[in-house]
């Protein structure tokens, strides 16, 4: 180490031996007065009380390097900070310094020994010089484990260079240069966590250290200890005080800042050889303990200053070593774990704080009773909705007998029971409860108060899941504007409820506010709660919803797939928003005309949402509707009228006939009637239908638009192609405008009217639309997408129409392979695409061709669609044509009698 005996030294040296003088001026006075170039050297120059620009030549020429760990000899020049080394380099030195040859054996087990040692260069030379003595590199990391303070203070017997001291007696001969104050905070700092340490930790804390407080008097000692020396002489806490500690520690390199967070770190060998020197760590961490509970106790929720990312870690040390806390501090670490995400350890502290209520404070104090609720409030955020309602009416009882029926505490658990009722599907319960809260709070708290704003919020939320989304944006805008007003536009209850208003928009089928708003909230829950917080995530799952309802469905897949996989991380597998982001993607799947893959996944979700919430939840009705849509697509129509009967008839029960999911249903089973041939039926449901979305959601919401849509479908089906025209217009002038030129819902609109063209035998038109709808969906779905397919084969009967035969039987053998291999053989589709290429084989003259082909898709029709379907009656009708072109007349009427009685006993 450089102290100003070994630099005056080595002046004098330069002096003496280039003849100038004998005295360490003489040594500068030759390097400021010869002009050559020359090296001089200050090695270790870590003693901040050494002024060094008394030893540095006044002059322009020659060259200095100064080794040091104080930051501030940095006004000396251009710094290259000298860091933790790479893990490649480490390993090497690490071999090399055990003399130990590099094999993949050994390079494995020296990976392992210099991440525990942190990559410190002077550790592992140590380490490698033991090594070498024992030459058992295997063992080196247990003993390590079990004696680290020891091997790090061992001086090695050989060693590679002149460096004098180990590791903790490096650390040891400049923590005895600390003055006392600085001392005690670096020991104290070492029972937090060696990362992001804080300023305000200790500036919220000082809040605490005199009356009124809640601690009693000789627990407030160890704090007070440290925390006066920070403080001016009004008493209030005096960064500049602070700044002067650290700047000491910082100069030594005990510990380090990060400019940008604003934070302290420690190196976590320095951190380890910290608490090793402490004399009684039981009390150290105990005093810890009660500062980060003060600080706690005077920080506002959500906090961006003492964020709870920042705070979380030193909680968790402080629990796992079981630190001495003053009892009213147990239930100030809770916030911290909620807002950290950390739900688990949450329930597993909670249980803990609630037995010591218990033994001290009795079963019913208002504290024991608010930790009940707290905990119950845990087991809504981890799923398990069952255990939150029974504890939420266990402490709402004891609530009302203790502190009577209008109490702010009674009120706030009958808030949280009204939202268990909304995470078990009981909305009708929820909305009733949150009415008669706010009613109860709005006679005891004044109006902006953040108990009734988070009812209100609460209620909204109700609205929306009752499917009266109106209300809820109302509401919710409402909300908004309070929370922007007291707490601002980045705080996270504020973020909340923009979230929420994002979900609103999205039921209201404003796609492009509710993505421009999830992104906003996006960004601001990163930066506060990190990427793996549960709302983070939820916020994620919401915007690929919107992406999906946006038509953006690979950028839909992607996100899913992420959250899906940091959910099942946090949350666990079978966490209900897990398995709502596992629903979602499976939806997504479908989008993208992977329904196999959907098929599979949403079986998955819905045997676990049967175990998880119960057969009759909103949410695993939602499942079981996504999975009868996922019938339909793979053409498996019974099945999905089966399916969507037994959701339709459990949605009126559970949320009633005019809600938006149950009004969903009936959409897609009147689509499945359509698909079976009982167009009829279809048509009425779906006049029913459309009459009730435009009452609820509006003319113009993207489902009243898929209903009309639907409905034109059906009125071609009965051959009212001129209504089906009209209505196809209709919808697609409002989709445009709606949901773009190039959603895949305008995108299916186009290829339905483009269809209805061709029935009223205007042809070209169709030819024209189908030609613009597949250059879109080709870039919107690509090639393979079912609709792109569908719409080729549109395009191809439209060939047909118009005698350009050659064309529509090269484009049906293109339909029919992608159509194989995407759908099967047996597919609906498939048997249609088929059908038409028989037809073009007619058309051809190719009727032996025609006549094949026709038998094999009119057998399989009848096994899929029965002997009565539609399909199946038009293939008998092409190939009857066939057997007339083949001059078959007899078998040719024949068919046609079947066909003409089967249409006429549908009639009937």
């Amino acid at each position: 180490m450089s102290t100003i005996a070994t630099i005056d030294t080595g002046l004098k040296n330069i002096a003496v031996v280039k003849g100038s003088g004998n005295s360490p001026q003489d040594g500068l006075l030759w390097l400021a007065c010869r002009v050559e170039e020359w090296l001089l050297v200050f090695d270790n120059t870590d003693d901040p009380s050494i002024n060094l620009n008394d030893f540095i030549p006044q002059c322009n020429h020659g060259n200095i390097i100064i080794t040091s760990r104080n930051p501030e000899l940095h006004v000396y020049g251009s710094h290259s900070p000298v860091s933790d080394m790479e893990e490649e380099d480490a390993v090497v030195l690490l071999l090399k310094s055990a003399a130990q040859a590099a094999t993949p054996g050994t390079i494995q087990t020296a990976t392992e020994i210099v991440k525990a040692l942190h990559y410190f260069p002077l550790a592992i030379v140590q380490a490698g010089s033991f090594i070498s003595k024992s030459q058992n590199l295997g063992s080196y990391l247990a003993l390590y484990t079990e004696n680290q303070a020891q091997l790090l203070s061992e001086r090695p017997a050989q060693s590679h260079d002149h460096y004098a001291w180990t590791v903790y007696t490096t650390w040891q001969m400049s923590f005895e240069r600390l003055k006392p104050v600085a001392a005690m905070f670096l020991q104290l700092c070492s029972f937090l966590h060696y990362n992001g340490i804080s300023e305000e930790i200790f500036s919220y804390a000082s809040r605490c250290i005199f009356p009124p407080c809640d601690l009693p008097e000789k627990e407030l000692q160890g704090p007070r200890e440290l925390l006066v020396h920070f403080l001016g002489s009004t008493g209030k806490w005096d960064s500049l005080q602070f700044l002067h500690v650290i700047n000491e520690v910082k100069a030594y390199s005990l510990i380090s800042f990060d400019a940008g967070n604003k934070l302290f770190s420690i190196h976590p060998l320095v951190h380890a050889w910290s608490r090793a020197t402490v004399h009684n760590p039981e009390g150290y961490m105990s005093t810890i303990g009660f500062i980060l509970g003060m600080a706690i106790s005077k920080r506002p929720r959500w906090s961006t200053q003492l964020a709870s990312l920042v705070l979380y870690p030193h909680v968790e040390l402080a629990v796992q070593s079981n630190a001495e806390i003053a009892l009213p501090f147990w239930s100030e670490y809770v916030p911290i774990f909620w807002e950290a995400g950390k739900y688990r350890q949450s329930g597993k502290f909670l249980k803990k704080v609630l037995e010591k209520q218990e033994q001290h404070l009795g079963d019913n104090h208002p504290d024991t009773l608010r930790t009940m609720g707290n905990l119950a409030w845990t087991y809504l955020r981890l799923g398990e909705h069952q255990k939150a309602e029974k504890l939420n009416l266990t402490v709402l009882e004891k609530q009302k007998q203790v502190l009577v029926d209008n109490h702010p505490d009674t009120l706030r658990t009958m808030g949280n029971l009204a939202w268990t009722y909304s995470c078990l599907g009981e909305h009708q319960k929820a909305k009733e409860l949150n009415l008669t809260v706010l009613e109860k709070q709005k006679q005891v708290l004044s109006d902006n108060h953040p108990d009734i704003v988070d009812t209100m919020g609460n209620l909204a939320s109700t609205y929306s899941y009752l499917g009266v989304h109106q209300k809820a944006k109302e509401l919710n805008l409402t909300v908004l504007e309070k929370r922007k007003q007291v707490l601002g536009d980045d705080h996270l209850d504020t973020l909340l409820i923009m979230g929420n208003l994002a979900s609103t928009y999205s039921d209201l089928g404003e796609h492009q506010k509710a993505k421009e708003l999830n992104l906003t909230v996006l960004e601001k829950r990163k930066q506060v709660l990190g990427d793996i917080h549960p709302d983070t995530l939820h916020t994620m799952g919401n915007l690929a919803w919107t992406y999906s309802d946006l038509g953006e469905h690979q950028k839909a897949k992607e996100l899913n797939l992420t959250v899906l996989e940091k959910q099942k991380h946090v949350l666990g597998d079978n966490h209900p928003d897990t398995l709502n982001t596992m629903d979602n993607l499976a939806r997504t799947y479908s989008d993208l005309g992977e329904h196999q893959k959907a098929k599979r996944l949403n079986l998955t979700v819905l045997e676990k949402q049967k175990q998880v919430l119960g057969g009759n939840h909103p949410d695993t009705l939602h499942t079981m509707g996504n999975l009868a849509s996922i019938y339909s697509h793979l053409g498996a129509y019974q099945k999905t009228k089966e399916l969507n009967l037994t959701v339709l008839e459990k949605q009126k029960q559970v949320l009633g006939d005019n809600h938006p999911d149950t009004l969903h249903t009936m959409g897609n089973l009147a689509w499945t009637y359509s698909d079976l041939g009982e167009h009829q039926k279809a048509k009425e449901l779906n006049f029913t239908v459309l009459e009730k979305p435009k009452q609820v959601l509006g003319d113009n919401h993207p489902d009243t638009l898929r209903t009309m849509c639907n409905l034109a479908r059906t009125y071609s089906y009965l051959g009212e192609h001129q209504k089906a025209k009209e209505l196809n217009l209709t919808v697609l002038e409002k989709q445009k405008q709606v949901l773009g030129n190039n959603h895949p819902d305008t995108l299916r609109t186009m290829g339905h009217l483009a269809r209805t063209y061709s029935d009223l035998g205007e042809h070209q038109k169709a030819k024209e639309l189908n030609l613009t709808v597949l250059e879109k969906q080709k870039q919107v779905l690509g090639n393979n997408h079912p609709d792109t397919p569908r719409t080729m084969g549109h395009l191809a009967r439209t060939y047909s129409d118009l005698g350009e035969h050659q064309k529509a039987k090269e484009l049906n053998l293109t339909v029919l392979e992608k159509q194989k291999q995407v759908l099967g053989d047996n597919h609906p589709d498939t048997l249609c695409t088929m059908d038409n290429l028989a037809r073009t084989y007619s058309d051809l003259g190719e009727y032996q061709k025609a006549k094949e082909l026709n038998l094999t898709v009119l057998e399989k029709q009848k096994q899929v669609l029965g002997d009565n379907h539609p399909d199946t009656l038009r293939t008998m009708g092409n190939l009857a044509g066939t057997y007339s072109g083949l001059r078959k007349h007899q078998e040719a009427k024949e068919l046609k009698d079947i066909r003409e009685f089967a249409v006429s006993h549908q009639c009937n």
